[in-house]
């Protein structure tokens, strides 16, 4: 097989989501990041009740930094970098009769120890640089750009390892580093028969057939293994199996959900265009290309190639449309806002929704980004019309015989008809 398609590269590349970074060194991100996992939710859980934007009993709110700092109407919640001068960790730690928070029993041990790390970090919050250096403003493009999941990727060299016969590949290297430093070993290699059964069921998804076990059991001669997984690699059910994630990543449904939840009658050519690149071994570039604009691509191609590069736009037609919405041009912006975000998510590994509204806090997304992807989009025909029921826009990938033939039988229908 050629470099196309590589199973746990591609749904890796397919399935990261990243966050980046403000003005902030990598202290500053840690801690926030702290706050926004650990601390952030025990706050919303347990006290914004009472003391967030509608009722601040005590004078008391909790949901920005500025108000915990200047506390209620007794004394500061929080004093950064000091949780014994914090009186939130002395409420939460029950320490005096009168002042238990939450009213309704005390947090377990972790949380009051997040709770305490949080402010001993210098209570760290994504309002402020630090705890009274202010860190609003726009986002710093160039940091966020630098960040690592942007980064071309960097040949690695390979760990020294103890066990220098087993590694087989560049992969084994790393794994075994990992296994060594926790004092483990590697299991035994696999008999033939239980070989022979993992390999099919991985890249077909389904169980070897006896004769096939057979044979390979018998089949002793050097590189066995290596024709074992090209002929898998060769099969169609390959593209079957494997064609099933990416199809996944792009919402594949046989319909579009949602309120009228009408069957999408040709989605199947599209299911079929994403097995056949996979048993092609289609390079990703190209199958990237294909999906957001096979119709445009340029190339000195024939007319049965361009046909087949047609299904590949079914793409941005799949997916949860409301398909009854009475609003025509809320209709079609939601379909562009779901275009929008699935390109994110498949294509960069990214959520682009939120630009609809503010530009991304932790994400290099802006509005302007957004809008700049919605007015391509805009100008795409994903539906043939907005009315209710919209419809979808389809083009024709029959060949002129085939066209020719199906005009032959509405004519003969039309005959038996008068």
């Amino acid at each position: 097989m050629s470099a196309g398609f590589k199973p746990i590269a591609f749904l890796l590349f397919a399935g990261l989501l990243f966050a980046v970074p403000l003005r902030a060194d990598d202290g500053d991100e840690q801690g926030v990041r702290f706050f926004e996992s650990r601390v952030r939710p025990l706050l919303v859980k347990y006290c914004y009740e009472c003391h967030g934007e509608e009722k601040q009993e005590s004078d008391l709110r909790v949901d920005s930094l500025q108000e915990l700092l200047r506390g209620g109407a007794t004394a500061p919640a929080v004093v950064p970098g000091r949780p014994d001068e914090s009186l939130l960790i002395h409420a939460v730690g029950y320490e005096d009769q009168e002042l238990q928070m939450p009213p309704d029993g005390r947090l377990s041990d972790r949380e009051i120890a997040d709770l305490t790390e949080w402010v001993q970090q210098g209570a760290p919050h994504p309002d402020e640089g630090s705890a009274v250096e202010p860190r609003r403003g726009d986002i710093d493009w160039e940091s966020a750009r630098r960040f690592w999941s942007f980064q071309p990727p960097q040949a690695t060299p390979l760990p020294a390892v103890r066990n220098h016969r087993w590694p087989s590949s560049s992969i084994d290297f790393f794994v075994l580093q990992a296994l060594e430093q926790q004092g483990l070993k590697p299991a035994p290699p696999a008999d033939r028969r239980t070989l022979i059964r993992r390999a099919t069921l991985d890249l077909t998804g389904l169980p070897p057939g006896p004769e096939e076990v057979e044979a390979f059991v018998a089949d002793h001669s050097p590189g066995a293994y290596h024709r074992l997984v090209e002929r898998l690699l060769a099969s169609p059910q390959y593209g079957e199996r494997w064609g099933r994630f990416w199809l996944d990543v792009a919402r594949y449904s046989d319909s579009n959900g949602l309120d009228e939840n009408i069957a999408h009658g040709n989605a199947w050519r599209y299911r079929d265009y994403v097995i056949a690149a996979f048993n092609q071994d289609k390079p990703f570039d190209i199958f990237v290309h294909e999906q957001l604009a096979g119709d445009l691509m340029p190339g000195d191609v024939t007319e049965s190639e361009n046909r087949a590069r047609l299904p590949a736009t079914g793409f941005l037609s799949l997916g949860p449309k409301v398909l009854a919405e009475s609003d025509i041009m809320k209709m079609e912006m939601d379909i562009i806002d779901e275009q929008i975000d699935t390109i994110g998510r498949a294509f960069m590994g990214l959520t682009f929704g939120c630009a609809r509204c503010h530009d991304h806090k932790f994400d290099p997304i802006s509005t302007e980004d957004y809008y700049g992807l919605a007015g391509i989009l805009k100008s795409t025909r994903t539906m043939e019309t907005f009315k209710r029921i919209a419809r979808w826009h389809e083009n024709s990938v029959a060949t002129p015989v085939q066209q020719q033939a199906h005009q032959e039988r509405l004519d003969a229908i039309t005959k038996l008809k008068e």
